[in-house]
Order: structure tokens, then C-alpha cells, then sequence
């Protein structure tokens, strides 16, 4: 756009071409003037320097509510990326320290406790170097060879995505096996780098035992069975980390199992107080499935099946054998299907000796 292909033009277009090209107080301006405005708008559109300081781009952080905005968001990603956990007052006295415990809270479930300081994850940061902005807070469940606390040939078979806040997490497993877990950082080129490590532990087949209510405040009544599953009273268990953290939430010790040559186990004796006292009580779950529409009884007693079809009843076992038969029927009465099964409890009270005593 020069001077000379302007002139050539009448005012009406020159003014259209003002108007499009942004040029002020157009409406006013001669033919000449017109001009003169058109060949200066052209000339700083060929000049980026000139283009930066005629027509200023607004950068979105000079609107406060955007820069708002945005720090706000950037707060919320740094909370969820940090894995520091506040220390519970009135739990301990000791120093705040990184450890994690893995307890086992029934054949299906798992529940992974963990406590991180701020040091623990700074030296994260610096050894992730430039990877540590698309790292991820991971829980990741690993599988181990039998017997080994620490093998080299462990599998991962879960990565859970955590976050920040959190020092609980309930990991649901499908089979029995031997385990631990740990809690770091993946990054996008899938390096991991753990923060904490668990304790190993046993998960019982789902034939061994119930599903536990999945609350710490559930464990006091069932302390020393979760305890014993965790593997807190195997010799096989050197982690000090299962037991110190059961006897801060319990506020009472943990006491070992002593192997006795009866072969079975009993816990450490007390300070030598007569007349301890021990009763044994024992109860049975039976579970199954058939049709939804099915009517289910055991020993003459109806059965509450739920949406699935399946069921399941606890019912007392004692100190004999019995038979407990089970019955389906379909909804015209056309159709029956009965399993009997047959259970025996044989309880007695061993001394010192292992000697019997008579029974219970």
C-alpha cells in the first residue's frame, strides 16, 4: 500500500479501507489525511517493532481475576502432587519419619497406612530432575516370591493414582497372594521413585476369613486378628513398623506369639497372676449362589438372598459335629436342589505341657 495507488482511489474507499485497517478519527479525515493515515498503518504492519508498541497485546495475567484464577489453580495441583502427611497430635512423641504399614483387613481388602515428611519429598523432586512436572503420586502393590520380603523379582500389579492429603488408602485384591506396597512418584517415561516401602504380608484365601468393616476405628475390636493376618506375630515379620503403629492407635502393646511344643500358639505370659482365663468360641459362614428368583434355606430356616443371587450366613458351631443341609427351590416348586454339609468342631483345653486337659 503506497502513496501513488491511494490517490487513485476516490475518498469512499479510502475511508472503508481506514475503517477495516483500524484507523482512528476516519470519519473526519480528508482525502489527503485518509492517506497518509493508510500508508502509516501499513508501514508499522511491516515492522514487528513498530506493530508491538502501536498495537500492545494484553497478556491474560494484567486482569487480576484471571491471574487469580490461575494461581489458584496452580495451589490446587502443588496440594495434590505433595505427599506430606501431617503429623496426629497426641499419637507419639518420637520425630516425625517416613514409614508405611500394609495390613490385611480380609481376603478381598487391604488397607495401606503411610506417613511422608516434607525432606522425603524435596529429595524426590531433585533426583526426578525435569521429569518431577509430569510426575504422579502412585501407590503401587507389588507381588512377591514366597518367603522373600525383598525380591528383586517383585511384579507390580496395581498402580493406584493418589494424592495429596491422604495417608489411607484401601486397595481391594482378587487373589491370595504373598505382597507389599509403596508409595512415589511415576513419571511420563514410567520411572518410579518410591517414598516408602511396606511391610509384607499374606493375603488368606476368601474361604479363611470375613471381610472386615474397612474404618481404623473398626480395628480395636478386631485388633489382634488383623494383627495376626498383617503378619505381626509371624518371626518371619522385621518390620517394627506394623507393631509401633497398632500400639499408638490401640495405646496398649502388641504382645508377641511363643511357640510352645504342642505346636500351637499362645501369647506371651503374663507377670505370673493366677487363675487366666481363656474361652474359645467358634462360628461358621456358609455362602453360595443359585438363581435370584430361587427360595434357599438352611436347616429349615429361609435365606435372604440378595440381588445376584447369592447368600451368605454365619451360623454357630459347636462343640460337635453336625449336618447343615441347604436347599433351592425354584419359584413353582417344580425344580429342588439340596447340599448337605457336614462339620465337626472338636475343641480342647491344652496346659503348659500340652497335655489334655478335658474339653472345653
Amino acid at each position: 500500500m503506497t502513496t501513488a495507488s491511494l490517490k487513485d482511489k476516490p475518498v469512499r474507499d479510502l475511508a472503508r479501507l481506514a475503517k477495516q485497517h483500524g484507523v482512528r478519527g476516519w470519519h473526519s479525515m480528508r482525502k489527503d489525511q485518509l492517506i497518509r493515515a493508510l500508508v502509516r498503518r501499513a508501514k508499522s504492519a511491516l515492522d514487528p517493532a513498530v506493530a508491538r508498541v502501536a498495537m500492545p497485546v494484553a497478556r491474560p495475567e494484567a486482569d487480576p481475576e484471571v491471574a487469580r484464577r490461575i494461581a489458584e489453580a496452580r495451589e490446587r495441583l502443588a496440594r495434590a502432587k505433595n505427599l506430606t502427611t501431617r503429623p496426629e497430635g497426641g499419637r507419639t512423641a518420637k520425630q516425625p519419619r517416613d514409614r508405611m504399614v500394609l495390613m490385611v483387613r480380609g481376603p478381598h481388602w487391604l488397607h495401606a497406612f503411610w506417613e511422608i515428611t516434607p525432606r522425603s519429598v524435596v529429595r524426590a523432586q531433585a533426583a526426578l530432575g525435569q521429569e518431577w512436572h509430569s510426575a504422579r503420586p502412585v501407590l503401587r502393590l507389588l507381588r512377591l516370591e514366597a518367603g522373600l520380603n525383598a525380591s528383586a523379582s517383585a511384579c507390580v500389579v496395581r498402580e493406584i493414582e493418589v494424592h495429596g492429603g491422604v495417608k489411607n488408602w484401601f486397595i481391594d485384591v482378587r487373589e491370595p497372594m504373598r505382597c507389599r506396597a509403596e508409595v512415589g512418584y511415576l513419571s511420563s517415561s514410567g520411572r518410579f521413585h518410591a517414598l516408602v516401602r511396606s511391610n509384607a504380608v499374606s493375603i488368606p484365601p476368601a474361604s479363611q476369613s470375613d471381610t472386615l468393616d474397612a474404618h481404623w476405628g473398626e480395628i480395636a475390636g478386631d485388633c489382634d486378628r488383623i494383627y495376626a493376618m498383617s503378619g505381626g506375630f509371624s518371626p518371619e515379620n522385621n518390620s517394627t513398623e506394623l507393631q509401633e503403629l497398632f500400639e499408638e492407635r490401640l495405646q496398649r502393646p502388641m504382645a508377641p506369639a511363643v511357640r510352645r511344643p504342642g505346636g500351637y500358639d499362645i501369647e506371651e505370659e503374663d507377670d505370673g497372676r493366677p487363675d487366666l482365663q481363656l474361652q474359645v468360641d467358634a462360628e461358621v459362614i456358609v455362602y453360595g449362589a443359585t438363581q435370584p428368583d430361587a427360595r434357599v434355606t438352611l436347616q429349615g430356616e429361609p435365606v435372604k438372598l440378595q440381588a445376584d443371587g447369592t447368600f451368605r450366613v454365619r451360623v454357630d458351631m459347636p462343640n460337635k459335629r453336625q449336618v447343615l443341609p441347604i436347599v433351592a427351590s425354584s419359584p413353582d416348586g417344580n425344580s429342588r436342589h439340596m447340599v448337605v454339609m457336614a462339620v465337626e468342631r472338636n475343641t480342647k483345653s491344652l496346659n503348659p505341657g500340652g497335655r489334655d486337659s478335658g474339653e472345653l
